[in-house]
């Protein structure tokens, strides 16, 4: 028996006590990492997000099976943000669309979810109509034509049937029913309102395809609404894109149970927590950026200089030479060489030991 078929669908339980320890730990890393955040500069936090951004709609395609250009996905998200300097690869339909969905379910948080605005996100992801090779039905809700929604694996012929979606006569009314809980004001921890939006829409599974990117894309409003800012700075779906097949046995297990969910809470909140941990490492190149930017506040610098050092501080591949700072620079040697001299005068640059020809600079203090 699937979970939506017992008579108490949807009214999901949990146990309290056993969630507080996760929950706890995923809130104290969650408030660090905003903490942290909020000194930035607005420069710096463009940066931030945009990195964040790029991991999310990149691996939420991913655990779909589908691999987008990184390029694309950056330009396309950085010209939505207004850093027109990061925006430097064209980006096809398909890739708007992802980044569409994206951006208007954090950035429009406080807007009310609708079934015209799910419509909406999943046209956005199939803008020729197409997944591959096989037509899409788009813009409403399935119409089983093609038999029930079934989530199956393995060989035609051979295929393990993991999960069959309620059948598509009821998905108007179990949809309005879920729009009308996401809506409503609650008290509800906004952590614990995510994972349960999550698995509730990701079961009704609504549409003939895309459930899951839509899915993820409702756990990040959520997520938003929460923190009462559209500004993302950890990548959800990155994290469950490296658990991808815990992901799907915890969807099993769970859609095979009764409406006791706590322990695909747990494990939602173990992954946030995770996502949390790995945002941490994937800015700190931002934060080294702003501790050298206020160590050195007072300093004066040229716009050439600036941006080489930021290149550098960003992980420049290689050394740092009077050659490739003309490279990064767009001036000659001897200028770059100036450059150069000027910070190691002022012991903003250190030389590192070698040659005259190999002599290549490191930034002090770093």
């Amino acid at each position: 028996m699937y979970v939506w078929e017992r008579s108490e669908w949807p009214s999901f339980r949990w146990q309290h006590s056993q969630l507080l320890d996760a929950l706890g730990s995923a809130r104290l890393k969650q408030g660090r990492l905003l903490g942290g955040m909020a000194q930035l500069g607005f420069g710096l936090k463009l940066e931030a997000q945009l990195q964040a951004l790029t991991e999310d709609v990149l691996k939420s395609s991913e655990i779909e099976g589908e691999v987008l250009d990184r390029d694309s996905v950056r330009s396309s998200i950085a010209r939505r943000l207004g850093v027109p300097e990061a925006a430097l690869a064209p980006a096809d339909r398909r890739t708007e669309g992802v980044v569409e969905m994206m951006l208007d379910a954090t950035e429009r948080f406080d807007v009310p979810l609708t079934a015209d605005r799910l419509f909406g996100w999943q046209a956005s992801l199939f803008p020729t109509g197409y997944s591959g090779l096989h037509p899409v039905r788009t813009g409403a809700w399935r119409d089983d034509s093609h038999g029930p929604m079934q989530v199956v694996s393995g060989q035609i012929g051979r295929q393990r049937v993991h999960y069959e979606a309620p059948p598509a006569g009821r998905v108007p009314g179990e949809m309005a029913r879920f729009l009308e809980w996401f809506n409503e004001k609650s008290q509800t921890d906004g952590l614990l309102r995510a994972g349960v939006a999550h698995l509730w829409f990701v079961t009704i599974h609504p549409f003939e395809d895309g459930n899951g990117r839509i899915a993820r894309a409702i756990a990040d409003q959520a997520l938003a609404q929460s923190e009462g800012s559209g500004q993302r700075f950890y990548s959800m779906s990155s994290q469950i894109r490296k658990e991808r097949s815990q992901y799907y046995d915890m969807l099993e297990r769970t859609q095979k149970a009764d409406l006791d969910i706590t322990d695909w809470l747990v494990w939602f909140f173990g992954c946030f927590s995770r996502a949390l941990d790995g945002a941490e490492e994937a800015c700190s190149n931002v934060l080294r950026k702003a501790d050298f930017w206020r160590t050195y506040a007072r300093e004066p610098f040229t716009e050439r200089q600036k941006k080489v050092l930021n290149r550098f501080i960003d992980g420049l591949d290689g050394k740092l030479t009077a050659k490739r700072w003309a490279a990064i620079g767009n001036c000659s040697v001897p200028t770059a060489q100036r450059d150069i001299n000027d910070l190691l005068d002022r012991r903003i640059l250190v030389r590192n030991p070698g040659g005259s020809k190999n002599t290549s600079y490191e930034l002090a203090g770093l």
